[in-house]
C-alpha cells in the first residue's frame, strides 16, 4: 500500500474545512491537492475523527500485509 504523504491530522483539517464556508477549491488549493483527492477522502474518510482515521489507516496496511504473506 502507498504511504500518504498527509497525515491524519491534515485529511481530518481538510475535510472540516467544507464544513466552514470555506471553498472546496480554496482548500484543494491552499493542500496542494486536486479535488479529486479531497472528494476521494471525503467518501473513505468522511465524519471520522483523527483517532478513527488513524486506527483505520492501520487496519487498513495490517490486512495488506496479511494478503501478502
Amino acid at each position: 500500500m502507498k504511504k500518504s504523504k498527509f497525515t491524519e491530522s491534515l485529511i481530518v483539517f481538510a475535510l472540516k474545512q467544507s464544513e466552514t464556508d470555506v471553498k472546496v477549491e480554496e482548500t484543494c488549493r491552499k493542500m496542494g491537492i486536486s479535488e479529486a483527492t479531497y472528494y476521494n477522502w471525503k467518501k473513505k474518510y468522511g465524519g471520522l475523527g483523527i483517532s478513527d482515521l488513524r486506527r483505520l489507516r492501520q487496519l487498513e496496511e495490517e490486512n495488506s500485509q496479511l494478503k501478502n504473506w
